[in-house]
């Protein structure tokens, strides 16, 4: 028997084609989306974006699996009689406004031109006064999810969302039915019948302990805020739950049976914890992409500033699942070869048939600790946990007319492993034990030097995903669950989960000097990241009057 786990990532979905008795990955297939990103000017309109927006179109959701099933499909050879499941992962908060049938606004004409009906990505930041307002009233009031969410929500959550769209777009606010997390809406397309799940909801709309928060609560927003509850009313189903079973119409489009388990929607990033068997308390799972999420669960309930939620259930049912991100891991060395990597590098590269990233890497990687004399703030997309701040940009400090290249491309890297120390640290400041550490996604898969700088700056061992694809793999394993071939997610990890025999060892050497910088990263961090200087919101305050002028 088989299950197909469909990855929806910020610019492509991936789809896998998984046997259940033993997690095999039989085929792959992985479709990019034609209009990726969304972030300057309007599809068809051309009309220009403001600053920190980030839409998406979400029939390139759709096109996903008409393209990317019968492609594994085809490749596998597999008969479709024997899919049992087809379940999905996805990147939160995705929010989208629709019409009470599901129908996306912004496929309708008369909604086409207007930004607010697109899909909001997960970094769309423009919320953030919004999201300011939400924590300045939730903690005037009292309110007590806000210590769920490690006092302070984000600009890129649910409401902070949706109330940008009621105050700046009030008749696309009016025009809506029903706001929705994208993987819900996809959910919905597939079998016909709205199920939200209570892992998004939990996480990303301030869904707690069995209820949103209260009408009065979003009346003293805006009054006519009071409504959003009415547009967010749907059914909530837990994590491995079947949702439903295919239409008839997509059977016909993917060549699956009718009428298949498909699973409540996860989170790309939460569903790769079951993909690497940490189905257990105490085993932090990093998730390292173009922004990593740090994910884990813990036996009791504890409220740990700057985290991004715990949710009971939220990542393995019986467990309080945590987590943790930084908005910018990979993304930040991507601007680094695109916009300042002198051209002989890419000679160099070139010459020694590598990436240019591959190169800086091996060049980086015959430095010892500290040689380059450099430290950085790992904030060039704003600081997810423990500041939640958008507002932060990145730092460099300690370059000199001999600094080069491969030495800025390990103080990126090094900043973003002290910015996961800084978060582990704030777990374990507050009685959650991080008692293992497991690294998942593209970055760690690639990158040696990476991998040994996560592990000397954290003092921790650390393992490896088992899979190239292992949020896909989740997903099919949440699909073996909703498709009672397991009982729950910790039966289909024990057949299904996958981690490599490979483990990176911290070097007790490396990891003493990065101590002492860890300790000159946190000076800075408190110093520019709580208050002290306030530099970095002045310099993007002048660049966006500028650019506004």
């Amino acid at each position: 028997m088989y299950t197909i786990g469909i990855d929806f990532g910020t610019l492509s979905g991936r789809a896998v084609l998984v046997d259940t008795q033993n997690g095999r990955e039989v085929a792959a297939s992985v479709y990019d989306y034609p209009h990726a990103v969304i972030d300057t000017t309007l599809p068809k309109t051309n009309q220009i974006l403001p600053l920190d927006w980030a839409l998406q179109d979400p029939l390139d959701y759709l096109e996903v699996i008409r393209q990317t099933v019968p492609n594994i499909m085809s490749e596998s050879g597999i008969s479709p009689s024997d899919i049992k499941g087809l379940a999905i992962d996805f990147t939160a908060c995705t929010m989208m406004p629709v019409t009470q049938d599901g129908t996306a606004l912004c496929s309708l004409q008369q909604w086409a031109a207007k930004p607010h009906a697109w899909v909001k990505l997960w970094k769309h930041h423009a919320a953030q006064p919004h999201a300011d307002r939400i924590n300045q009233v939730a903690e005037e009031l009292g309110e007590p999810w806000l210590e769920r969410y490690g006092g302070k929500i984000s600009s890129e959550w649910f409401f902070a969302k949706a109330l940008q769209i009621l105050e700046e777009a009030p008749d696309v606010y009016n025009a809506t039915d029903k706001f929705i997390e994208a993987s819900d809406w996809v959910i919905w397309q597939l079998t016909g019948k709205e199920t939200r799940s209570s892992c998004t909801a939990g996480y990303k709309a301030m869904f707690q302990d069995g209820k949103y928060p209260s009408s009065e609560y979003f009346a003293t927003l805006n009054p006519d805020f009071e409504t959003v509850l009415q547009k967010v009313d749907g059914e909530l189903a837990p994590l491995g739950a079947r949702a439903g079973g295919l239409t008839a119409e997509w059977a016909q489009a993917t060549g699956l049976p009718e009428g298949i388990a498909i699973a409540v929607a996860n989170i790309d990033a939460h569903v790769t914890a079951a993909a690497v068997n940490a189905v257990d308390a105490g085993t932090m799972v990093m998730i390292m992409g173009t922004s990593t999420c740090h994910v884990m669960s813990g036996e009791t309930i504890h409220n740990v500033e700057g985290m991004c939620g715990v949710v009971d259930g939220g990542i393995i049912p019986g467990l309080y699942g945590y987590e943790a991100g930084q908005s910018g891991v990979g993304d930040i060395f991507a601007w680094f070869v695109d916009h300042a990597v002198p051209q002989e590098y890419y000679d160099l590269a070139e010459k020694a048939e590598l990436t240019i990233h591959d190169y800086l890497e091996q060049e980086a990687s015959k430095q010892s600790v500290g040689e380059h004399g450099l430290l950085a703030l790992d904030w060039w997309n704003g600081n997810r946990s423990t500041l939640v701040d958008v507002d932060l940009c990145g730092t460099l400090i300690g370059m000199t007319l001999t600094t080069k290249a491969p030495d800025i491309y390990r103080a990126l890297i090094e900043s973003t492993a002290f910015g996961t120390r800084e978060i582990i640290e704030a777990f374990e400041s507050q009685g959650v034990p991080v008692k293992a550490l497991v690294a998942a996604g593209g970055l760690p898969e690639k990158n040696a030097l990476l991998r040994q700088i996560y592990a000397d700056v954290t003092g921790r061992t650390l393992k490896l995903a088992g899979s190239a694809q292992a949020p896909a793999l989740g997903s099919a394993m949440h699909a073996a669950v909703a498709a009672d071939i397991y009982p729950n997610i910790k039966a289909a990890a024990e057949k299904m989960a996958k981690l490599k025999n490979e483990v990176v060892t911290p070097i007790p050497e490396n990891q003493a000097i990065y101590d002492q910088l860890f300790a000159e990263y946190k000076r800075l961090y408190a110093y520019f990241g709580k208050g002290e200087n306030n530099v970095m919101k002045t310099l993007k305050r002048l660049r966006n009057d500028a650019k506004r002028s």
